[in-house]
């Protein structure tokens, strides 16, 4: 069964054999900032590792093909080296999905989470039960867990691009990773009170009926927006500026809401050349909620006249 429920089903049709795993992924380990005496082969061996990890596990149950695997990329920079092989460090992630009829890919999510702490030594299994997410040493356990909570998370947002919640096992499946998390004086990241915008926000924000309407702006931006843009321009307007109206309502119901801000990461540039080319109207409309509610890049905005 193919993950986009009918959306390429001439694929389909022309028959399908069994496809590789779901996500394409890069994975970078910058070194620069630890210590000149700890072996830096070390960092080699759990980047091929953590790759690994990532591009043969299985995610879902259903059949991605090459075209349709998920592009992302997570860079770690380790920051310190706390001693007895525990590191600490920061973590950006993105990624990005196709968009219908064009070799461009749209991002899916833009993210640095900095609280990255975890214990390794070379040649240590990467390992991750969704079933026992602490294992059987939080330190170690702990970066496999981020890990597959973002992968989680991306694949939620895939499948909410292609059909209306279909990403809420994978919502569900990163809020279970959240609240089985692996814990320990220098873990951070997971807990509600830590900050305001952290892994566990990011989750509750998708599972929490208050912004289920985030779900609808998945739908509208990716599958009724930007898919449609190649064969009706006015009508990928339409559906992106639709998805803003409900960003709108969700902004003015839940101000300051990490999601809302989280949504428009990597979006700026994307945004002006949708609407570059808008009637005067929707232009206007565009640029009044865009100012609003991307406030990052309020300038980008402005050039929409």
């Amino acid at each position: 069964m193919l993950k986009r429920n009918g959306f390429f089903v001439f694929l389909f049709l022309m028959g399908l054999a069994a496809g590789g795993q779901e996500i394409q992924s890069r994975l970078s380990v910058i070194t620069s900032k630890v210590s000149t005496q700890v072996d830096k082969k070390i960092f080699m061996t759990l980047q091929n590792g953590l790759t690994n990890f990532l591009n043969t596990r299985k995610w879902t149950s259903d059949v991605f093909q090459p075209s349709e695997k998920i592009q992302c990329s997570f860079l770690i920079t380790i920051e310190q080296d706390l001693g007895g092989n525990i590191f600490k460090g920061k973590m950006t992630i993105q990624a990005a999905r196709p968009v219908y009829n064009t070799t461009y890919d749209s991002p899916l999510l833009n993210f640095q989470d900095d609280n990255i702490v975890f214990k390794y030594q070379e040649f240590q299994p990467i390992e991750f039960n969704e079933n026992r997410v602490q294992g059987n040493d939080p330190m170690v356990a702990n970066l496999p867990a981020i890990l597959a909570y973002y992968v989680n998370l991306i694949l939620g947002f895939d499948y909410d691009s292609y059909s209306l919640r279909g990403g809420d096992p994978y919502f569900q499946k990163a809020w279970n990773i959240v609240n089985n998390a692996p814990d320990g004086r220098e873990i951070t990241g997971w807990k509600s009170m830590e900050s305001l915008r952290n892994r566990y926000w990011l989750a509750e924000n998708m599972n929490n009926n208050r912004f289920s309407l985030m779900h609808d702006v998945l739908y509208s931006y990716y599958r009724s927006g930007m898919d449609v843009f190649y064969e009706n321009e006015e009508a990928g307007r339409s559906g992106i500026i639709n998805s803003l109206n409900f960003i709108n309502t969700i902004n003015t119901e839940n101000p300051n809401s990490m999601i809302v801000q989280l949504f428009f990461q990597g979006k700026g540039n994307e945004l002006v050349k949708v609407f570059s080319k808008a009637s005067g109207d929707q232009k206007a409309r565009a640029r009044e909620l865009l100012t609003k509610l991307d406030i990052t890049n309020a300038n980008l905005y402005k050039d929409l006249r």
